[in-house]
């Protein structure tokens, strides 16, 4: 039997929120833009779902704008404040997804945007004072930083990073992709101006999200061609995907405690197991806290002459894990967040993460496989 603890790449969908898509896919095909009955009841399916997400976060229904995921949001946020509010400035860190550094990389290069990477520590936390010594400008600027990191778990003090970006008049956006649906957020008591989600991380279809953009902020669309989400995004509405989302995104906050406890506790056991399996084993970045994001252990390996085919010979052994972000995979570099806090690239690194579908077996299991790694490999 395949143990699945690959959860930040993505999540196995619920069965209830498959449940919950059926009845649109079979019975409410109408396009939502149509004045029709059929249109109608589409269109009011939509707007229900928009009300139930921006109830989670303590916000504004109209601040919500559905989105294929969270690629796209952060791709909107990053382009259209260059386009729409004159920013100038794009200070990000060198641990962001790639859909933020790239496209920040490639906005400063081809449209005249200076780019400041904030320093980080070895456990990739951001240095809160070299940021503010960054944002002591005079150009508008954008702080892009993901509130907790996909492939080491660190996490940011998004509460504190927003009251410096208020502090120097500065729009705050937070990738919260990894992290939507695993942490309670108040928006409202956030100064954040745009967070990014993506369903698949919490148990829901892939193919849909959500942007948030805070009322006082106003951008033109990145995709143009029609007046859907109300002439923020064009293109027909994924109808089933943003039920799935919201009910994906109900699920998971209806027991939030609850998940965070169980999932917790896989993780605290997983470290604990490794640690007596396997002489040598360490933790990358801030894995290994307690204030860590608790779906995420990025565990590094003692060296051995099977370095290269470490994944293989998980995957052989029915263990689904990754050595980073699922968005990389199949490039031949590194990790690009490993990297720049100094991991050690000659020893196999292995990010495992886990779900509120994983059970204390499955951890047994993957030390059990390791185990035998090792012993065959000496």
């Amino acid at each position: 039997m395949n143990i699945y603890l690959d959860n930040a790449a993505t999540t196995p969908i619920d069965p209830l929120v498959v449940e919950a898509m059926v009845p649109i896919l079979k019975e409410n095909f109408g396009n939502p833009s149509s004045i029709h009955a059929d249109g109608r009841v589409a269109r009011s399916i939509i707007e229900k779902a928009r009300k139930s997400v921006a109830a989670h976060f303590n916000a504004s229904p109209a601040e919500f704008f559905f989105t294929s995921g969270g690629t796209e949001a952060d791709n909107m946020v990053l382009r259209c404040a260059v386009e729409d509010l004159d920013v100038k400035h794009i200070i990000t860190s060198p641990l962001e997804h790639h859909a933020v550094l790239h496209t920040a990389e490639e906005l400063a290069e081809n449209f005249n945007v200076k780019l400041s990477l904030v320093k980080v520590d070895k456990k990739g936390k951001v240095d809160l004072e070299h940021l503010e010594s960054l944002l002591q400008t005079d150009d508008k600027t954008l702080v892009s930083l993901m509130h907790a990191n996909n492939e080491i778990a660190t996490r940011l003090p998004l509460k504190e990073v927003g009251e410096l970006c208020a502090k120097y008049e500065a729009y705050f956006h937070s990738d919260t992709v990894q992290t939507m649906g695993h942490y309670a957020f108040d928006f409202s008591d956030l100064n954040l101006h745009f967070a990014t989600c993506a369903a698949h991380k919490f148990h829901g279809p892939k193919g849909v999200g959500f942007l948030y953009i805070n009322h006082e902020v106003s951008i033109n669309p990145l995709i143009t061609g029609g007046a859907q989400e109300r002439n923020m995004r064009a293109g027909t509405e994924n109808i089933y995907g943003i039920v799935g989302l919201t009910k994906a995104l109900e699920l998971a906050y209806l027991n939030l405690e609850g998940h965070q406890k169980h999932i917790q506790s896989l993780k605290s056991y997983m470290i604990n197991k490794l640690k007596e399996a396997i002489p040598g084993v360490s933790f990358n970045g801030d894995s290994e806290s307690e204030d860590s994001l608790y779906t995420v252990l990025s565990v590094c390996f003692p060296s051995s002459d099977m370095d290269e085919m470490f994944l293989y010979n998980l995957d052989i052994e029915g263990i689904s894990a990754s050595g980073g972000s699922a968005c990389s995979s199949g490039s031949n570099q590194g990790s690009h967040v490993l990297q720049a806090i100094d991991v050690p690239m000659d020893r196999p690194s292995v990010r495992f993460s886990f779900g509120r579908f994983n059970r204390i077996a499955d951890i047994d299991k993957c030390i059990e496989v390791l185990q035998r790694i090792y012993n065959s490999d000496n």
